[in-house]
């Protein structure tokens, strides 16, 4: 039995769907058809035979241009696969159709995903409705519906790869994780805030260790200040893995490093904007949530925050923060 699973997302999304993954990897070959956000979150997962990286014009964004030839080669790249059956993993807010085109046209012969869309002949299995559940769970429902169970002993939860042993000399036990950035502005805090935190969990006697990618350093430079260890851009993916690992706390917005610490086992603060629903996007495992989840930017899907000074997450205080470090570190 081949498996071609396909979330198209980024990172975290990838992450989410370890689950579903490692049912349809109890029996046979998983092929994980991801865009590029997702790869680093797809070499981590357990259950990953091969994957296939592919800028999806209705997905990522900013979206790139809709080319006949890019069409075709996606098309007979999956029917190279040779896939028995596909899951096509979505969002709430996503259309599994148009994928589930290409790999009709592909040649896969069983076709499985949620809509609420009548799908014709482009799905053999449909999950209809919409339930409010964490996002592992929903993508897990999928591989469920295509006749894959979790194998004896797998208990559903995120899990990755096992992180790799760490040679930094800044990463003196114990530590929490700040990870202030995000590729939404809107679900994270304001830069400020963050380095207030820093200096806050400085002051409560933690060693503060603050990650980011390559792109952040000046971001992670402002938050770390002189309280923080900065290793902005000094990880890979794998390698923030283990940072995370080692971790008492992470606290993160709503973004991929958020999943990945649960999924190393790390308990996360989270700051949380209601611009998506926690129910579904909150981490899934051992978490504080903090901000308004009543606020008027909620279920907006906001990128950039639509209301002036970023209150649903900006009136957090960095004590709130101190306070529920201390409340998953007990």
């Amino acid at each position: 039995m081949r498996t071609l699973v396909a979330r198209l997302d980024s990172d975290g999304d990838v992450l989410l769907a370890g689950p579903a993954i490692r049912a349809a990897a109890a029996s046979g070959e998983v092929v994980l058809m991801c865009g590029p956000g997702g790869v680093r979150a797809a070499e981590l997962l357990p259950g990953v035979n091969r994957i296939i990286e592919w800028e999806c014009p209705w997905i990522v964004n900013p979206a790139p241009e809709v080319r006949p030839i890019d069409i075709e080669a996606v098309v007979a790249l999956v029917h190279g696969v040779r896939a028995d059956v596909a899951l096509v993993l979505t969002s709430f807010h996503q259309s599994p159709l148009p994928l589930a085109l290409l790999l009709r046209l592909a040649g896969v012969p069983k076709i499985v995903a949620r809509s609420t869309d009548y799908p014709g002949s482009l799905l053999d299995v449909r999950l209809t409705g919409d339930p409010d559940v964490p996002e592992a769970e929903r993508a897990l429902e999928v591989a469920r519906a295509a006749g894959f169970e979790l194998p004896p002993g797998d208990d559903g939860r995120l899990a990755v790869l096992g992180p790799p042993e760490l040679e930094l000399a800044e990463l003196s036990h114990p530590y929490v994780v700040v990870h202030p950035g995000a590729t939404a502005p809107a679900r994270t805090w304001s830069p400020d805030r963050w380095a207030k935190a820093v200096v806050a969990l400085n002051a409560a006697g933690h060693r503060v260790v603050v990650t980011g990618g390559p792109a952040e350093a000046a971001l992670t430079a402002h938050v770390a200040g002189a309280c923080g260890t900065d290793l902005g851009g000094r990880t890979t993916f794998r390698e923030l893995s283990g940072v995370l690992a080692g971790a008492e706390a992470v606290v993160v917005g709503n973004t991929g490093p958020a999943h990945l610490a649960v999924a190393v086992g790390t308990p996360v603060v989270s700051l949380f904007a209601p611009v998506v629903p926690a129910a579904r996007w909150a981490p899934h495992g051992e978490h504080v949530l903090l901000g308004d989840q009543h606020a008027r930017c909620r279920n907006s899907r906001a990128r950039e925050c639509p209301t002036p000074g970023h209150p649903c997450l900006d009136l957090v205080e960095p004590a709130e923060v101190v306070a529920a470090v201390a409340e998953v570190t007990r």
